[in-house]
């Protein structure tokens, strides 16, 4: 559950603070994909792509570090 508290009746930072929370979790990026149905073949292929654009970008970091 992402809570934001509001201080001095100050509406625009508190949102700011849930999106940047919301953000960070994930959350949009949930909703994006859920508004639509995602057939098993798609979602897994999807999924693959991501898998190895993680991994690409780790190992891009390990080069950097050594």
């Amino acid at each position: 559950m992402v809570s934001v508290n509001v201080r001095d009746n100050n509406v625009e930072q508190a949102l700011r603070a849930l999106k940047k929370k919301m953000q960070r979790e994930g959350i949009f990026r949930e909703m994006k994909l859920r508004r639509d149905f995602e057939k098993p073949s798609e979602k897994k292929k999807r999924e693959k792509s991501e898998s190895v654009r993680r991994w690409r970008k780790l190992e891009r970091k390990r080069r950097e570090r050594d």
